[in-house]
């Protein structure tokens, strides 16, 4: 999962696209980047950390021009700790390129092989993102007449890449000379959405994973590009736009809604925070069926993605809402942060319990999803050396118990804790009294309730579906010895350093 970026504007664009990454930092944690495009040079600079932490005075003075990309970097299955895999990626044949990507190929490696032994393109990396840019140029050249490009160019490349690429991607590039490119897979399971402002200058652009981004630097969004679609910005600030899938279908990522987005975004029509209100709702109703409600003195959230669905629960049920919890703001995500032992380390950093709303109480404690179990665990821990009596846990999602293969880090199914457990069995893992979960139909109509033109949904964390059509047994094995492997190395280098 990453946060991804690109302004077409009419004055420097530097500063604009950092601003944007800081209200998507909560997308990618690992590093961020930003490229920019002045008198026919592209300038970039991209590191490991937070955009606070990676960009200095003299990093953006280094980065001239009125248009440019940035992304911050969420790392998944198959990429490494390497400065080499963060983004803005980079070619220079046929034509100079730029480009993002927020999402991950699920036949990444078929790709690969081919650029080499038929392309005859390198790729430097282990980056499904590499493979996907140099994909993306190799059409380019293909559909380009005599070395020139105009939009039916483009739009054909796109279309080509729709045909070779499988899996989530969400894409910005740039072409040397020409414009600002962003693309959408034909499910749509990674959002993008474009936004304008109008200047004294003429008409910005800014195309972002998620409306905030717009809305916070004072866009207006005007729409979310459609999966499948290509949308084309000239270096006049002219728009164009083309479907380019032949059989596109909006199935957007129902992770999305429950943790990733922030909640003042819009994403596919549906406000988040609204999304989140409604989850509340129908996992009130799962609570009444399931607990005992005259044993719950009080509902507290796991702060923050949890809030509103924790409050409209509240609501609903007619319970007391309290914040039992005060989250560090300076910590990081914890369900991204990689490697088991610092998220379990980093939850008691992050979280912090008011013994006065615990002492004696009967609580249930709302939170977005149970991944791993780790964090959950903890917290339960927290809440009952604070005084409670009983601490009953409710997820506003529903049991984990498949991989997931689009951008989302948790590939390995024994790193899941409800695969192979009943409720009740997760419930004394995590140490709970009682554990309600979400029902998948009931989550996705909280989502639809809200747009009745979303069909369906990616999902497959939830039911094992996978919409690409493309993963089996032998791909997750695949996957999970990878991650394996990675995880050894790291513990290996690790240790050599130490040493």
């Amino acid at each position: 999962m990453c946060g991804v970026v690109g302004v077409a504007g009419n004055g420097p664009v530097n500063q604009l696209i950092y601003d944007s990454l800081l209200l998507l930092q909560h997308r990618g944690q690992d590093a961020a980047g930003i490229s920019t495009s002045h008198e026919q040079f592209f300038n970039m600079y991209k590191a490991h950390g937070l955009v606070r932490d990676v960009f200095r005075t003299r990093n953006m003075r280094s980065l001239p021009g009125n248009s440019g990309l940035g992304q911050v970097r969420y790392p998944t299955a198959g990429s490494s700790d390497s400065v080499d895999e963060a983004q803005p990626f980079y070619v220079n044949a046929p034509f100079g390129i730029t480009f993002v990507h927020n999402g991950n190929l699920t036949n990444w490696r078929e790709l690969r092989e081919a650029l080499f032994k038929v392309d005859r393109r390198h790729i430097n990396t282990n980056s499904d993102s590499e493979v996907l840019l140099n994909v993306f140029a190799h059409e380019l050249q293909q559909a380009s007449s005599g070395g020139t490009l105009d939009e039916d160019a483009i739009f054909t490349a796109v279309s080509s890449v729709h045909r070779r690429a499988r899996g989530a991607y969400a894409v910005i590039a740039q072409i040397a000379s020409y414009g600002l490119v962003a693309f959408r897979d034909p499910h749509g399971i990674r959002p993008l959405c474009l936004g304008s402002v109008e200047t004294d200058a003429g008409t910005e652009w800014m195309v972002a994973s998620e409306s905030v981004a717009l809305t916070g630097c004072g866009y207006t969004l005007v729409r979310d590009i459609e999966p499948g679609e290509a949308v084309f910005i000239d270096l006049d600030g002219h728009l164009s736009s083309r479907q380019c899938a032949e059989q596109p279908a909006l199935t957007p990522c129902v992770f999305e809604y429950v943790y990733f987005a922030r909640p003042d975004s819009v994403m596919d029509n549906v406000s988040i925070y609204n999304a989140r209100l409604n989850m509340g709702e129908y996992l009130a109703d799962n609570v009444a069926k399931t607990l005992r409600l005259g044993e719950i003195d009080v509902v507290m959230p796991i702060p923050d993605s949890s809030r509103p669905s924790a409050m409209q629960l509240a609501s609903r049920l007619g319970l007391d809402y309290r914040e039992g919890f005060i989250k560090n703001r300076y910590i990081g995500r914890t369900f991204i942060m990689p490697g088991q032992a610092v998220r379990k380390k980093s939850v008691r950093q992050k979280l912090s319990a008011i013994d006065m709303e615990f002492r004696g109480k009967n609580v249930l404690l709302v939170d977005d999803s149970i991944v791993r179990g780790t964090t959950s665990r903890e917290i339960v821990d927290m809440a009952k050396a604070a005084g409670a009596r009983k601490v009953f846990f409710a997820s506003a999602a529903p049991p984990v118990r498949f991989p997931n293969v689009y951008g989302i880090d948790m590939p390995t199914r024994r790193e899941l804790i409800a695969v192979g457990r009943s409720t009740d069995e997760i419930a004394r893992e995590i140490g709970a009294d009682g554990l309600v979960y979400q029902d998948l139909a009931d989550l996705e109509q909280s989502i639809r309730d809200l747009n009745p033109a979303m069909l369906s949904f990616e999902s497959s964390c939830f039911n094992g579906q996978y919409v690409t059509g493309d993963i089996d047994d032998n791909y997750l094995d695949r996957l999970e010895r990878s991650r394996g492997e990675r995880a050894t190395a790291g513990e290996m280098a690790t240790t050599e350093k130490d040493e």
